[in-house]
């Protein structure tokens, strides 16, 4: 794999502005730099992304293209640190997992950043789920809504503030769409949590897609993102359907290791999930049994050790030579050896817990 090369990103901003930048880590209004990639010149405006995460060695970055207005039909771009997870592979191999079972998911690659000539690393960049994604795969124009933090819940009550939520809308920032969009979001919260038991099997699917809402819950329960349920998506509404989809976003914290980068038990996300949507429709006895299925083939096929060893292997031998290159991750490399075995223990482990559940989606 010596010959493989990750798409190099080089970065120049004003020392003023950088100065500026890292005085104050959350900054959030973009400053104007110029970033080459493999020889094309664009002009961008940058900032620094996430929350916690800011007070990371390594930062993440987000750039918004300026001059042209696109690149490679993108809007904006997101660059991940990575920083937490030895691996560097777990957001990448989670987005590819989900793909591979059939849910929409944004594509990512590694690329290799240079600011102002110095040597960052080994990014993750991760598509935007915003209109060029829907163009991209010729899906139907529609409403998006980032899942910005806890109260993305589908619920009526809060969890951030332990009350009921001021607004239907709460927990969700608006990507893509119009402001008469937002009515589908507040009417798909409130019938939620007010559909009759007796009817919700019968009318939920009239504005959501449960089809795909399991196989999303499918890819969350494989990969064990504990917040995927509440937290790290983005809602679609299909504007030929009417009917909302789900796109997971922000998975480092999978195949093992947690959000800090520790390891994690196999059986610390349930088979069952949670969230109220999830409650509800695993109330409904068609819905549990089609997940229960949907689960046994996906072990029968994508998540198995002969499956995923190999992509997660190619995967961790292309960025190899760069992590060797990474001011912040080199002093680590023995851990990344390691991660391969890390991640094919916690497959068996996985496997063995969610067969020994599989009796209660009966």
């Amino acid at each position: 794999m010596d010959n493989v090369k990750l798409p190099h990103y080089k970065v120049f901003i004003n020392p003023i502005d950088l100065k500026e930048l890292r005085r104050d880590i959350w900054i959030d209004e973009p400053l104007p730099a110029k970033l080459t990639i493999d020889g094309k010149k664009l002009e961008v405006d940058l900032a620094y992304r996430g929350s916690h995460i800011r007070k990371f060695p390594k930062k993440s970055y987000q750039f918004y293209f300026y001059k042209p207005k696109t690149y490679r039909g993108s809007r904006e771009i997101h660059l991940n640190a990575e920083f937490k997870d030895p691996s560097m592979i777990r957001n990448k191999l989670s987005f590819d997992f989900f793909a591979d079972i059939g849910s929409l998911a944004p594509k990512s690659r590694h690329v290799f950043l240079t600011l102002n000539g110095g040597v960052e690393g080994v990014y993750l960049e991760i598509e935007s789920v915003d209109e060029g994604f829907l163009t991209r795969r010729g899906l139907p124009k529609g409403s998006i809504y980032y899942a910005i933090d806890g109260d993305a819940n589908f619920s009526l009550m809060s969890d951030l503030d332990k009350g009921t939520k001021k607004s239907l809308k709460q927990g969700y920032e608006k990507k893509f769409g119009a402001a008469s969009d937002d009515v589908y979001l507040e009417r798909l919260i409130y019938n939620i949590n007010t559909i009759p038991r007796q009817e919700f099997g019968r009318d939920i699917p009239k504005y959501i897609d449960v089809e795909k809402y399991l196989r999303w819950m499918a890819g969350i329960i494989f990969t064990s993102n504990y917040d995927g349920f509440v937290h790290n998506y983005a809602l679609y509404r299909n504007g030929h359907s009417g009917l909302f989809e789900m796109i997971p976003w922000d998975y480092d914290a999978t195949w093992g290791r947690d959000v800090n980068g520790k390891m994690m038990v196999a059986d610390y996300v349930p088979i069952t999930g949670f969230n109220t949507l999830t409650a509800r429709i695993l109330d409904v006895d068609v819905f549990r049994k089609q997940y229960q299925k949907l689960l046994v083939d996906i072990m029968n096929q994508q998540f198995t050790v002969e499956y995923i060893t190999p992509r997660a292997e190619a995967l961790l031998q292309a960025i190899r030579p760069f992590i060797m290159k990474d001011p912040y991750k080199n002093q680590t490399i023995d851990q990344f050896d390691q991660e391969l075995k890390i991640i094919t223990n916690y497959i068996n482990q996985r496997r063995n817990y969610l067969k020994s559940r599989l009796y209660k989606l009966d």
